[in-house]
């Protein structure tokens, strides 16, 4: 970054959000606790092609993840595909719970680069202290699925990683999720540092152990992010997420959109990258990031993937 607001290159990667409908209760998500302020639905082949001709100049890569789970978007795959057409890799995050083995023959077909496996507990009772509603069985099946089709049909797509959310209630089980990764065939097994949004008077599920946690603890009993927050965000020049319903929103941590610079139902994503809203909210990161309510529980400069095993 130059230290400038002024931006004329073109992101090379987008989050899309296919819905954000969710089949689990996570208690540190918006769709598990259904609380979100925004509209809910799930976006529609028109927007994706949109988006997709929009930006299919310059982007190389594109999440099908920001809210949700993709698989209940019961065109998804079709989004896939579509993407794959474009020639754009994509990703999305899963829990796995609808990987059938028809939904996974037709995952592996529909040119899906990477996919990720939210697998945080080697147990029912350690997984579904978080995963709420979840069943860890289901999970192991979904993996399974995938990398069984991935070996019947000589695909080396999917690369699939195990995500193993670090949590307090898992955390004695971080050897184990790596054994079960290595086991089932996984391409790769992440462990990964959770967010907190009420953190500062501590929380049951902030981790024992200081390495996979996001905060410390102050002096004053009380916790605090140990990111800086320092005026500077790569974020805001490199990506942009998009809602279902098309807002381009800055990025990941605004949840609610309440930082929307445009709408792509009205404009195309150049003009709203380059508008006036979008170039005033990097000003405002450049000038006094810790002001803005969404970057006050950013991980930018502390480390999310805690760790890495291939």
């Amino acid at each position: 970054m130059t230290g400038s607001s002024a931006h004329w290159g073109k992101p090379l990667s987008l989050s899309l959000e296919p819905t954000t409908a969710c089949n689990l209760r996570c208690p540190e998500c918006p769709s598990g606790l259904r609380s979100f302020k925004r509209p809910t639905g799930k976006m529609n082949l028109e927007m994706l092609d949109k988006i997709l001709s929009d930006v299919r100049s310059h982007c190389l890569y594109i999440n099908f993840y920001f809210q949700g789970e993709p698989y209940l978007h019961p065109q998804f795959l079709e989004m896939v595909a579509r993407c794959k057409k474009a020639g754009i890799y994509s990703a999305t995050s899963t829990n796995a719970h609808f990987l059938n083995s028809e939904k996974a023959k037709a995952t592996v077909e529909s040119g899906l680069d990477r996919l990720i496996i939210s697998i945080d507990g080697t147990d029912q009772g350690t997984y579904e202290s978080y995963r709420k509603e979840g069943n860890l069985d289901k999970v192991i099946d979904g993996a399974k699925n995938i990398i069984h089709w991935k070996k019947e049909l000589n695909s080396n797509t999917p690369h699939v990683i195990f995500q193993f959310l670090v949590v307090k209630p898992n955390e004695h089980q971080i050897k184990e999720v790596q054994a079960l990764g290595k086991e089932l065939g996984a391409d790769e097994v992440r462990l990964k540092t959770a967010q907190i949004y009420d953190f500062e008077n501590g929380s049951d599920l902030i981790p024992s152990i200081d390495k996979y946690s996001r905060y410390a603890q102050k002096a004053d009993g009380k916790w605090a992010i140990k990111n800086p927050l320092d005026n500077h965000c790569w974020r805001m020049w490199s990506g942009s997420v998009i809602t279902w319903d098309g807002r381009v929103v800055p990025c990941c941590f605004d949840k609610d959109a309440e930082h929307a610079m445009g709408n792509l139902n009205h404009k195309n994503f150049s003009e709203i990258w380059s508008c006036e809203a979008y170039q005033n909210f990097r000003k405002s990161i450049l000038i006094s990031r810790s002001e803005i309510e969404m970057c006050k529980n950013c991980s930018e400069g502390t480390t999310v993937w805690a760790d890495s095993q291939s």
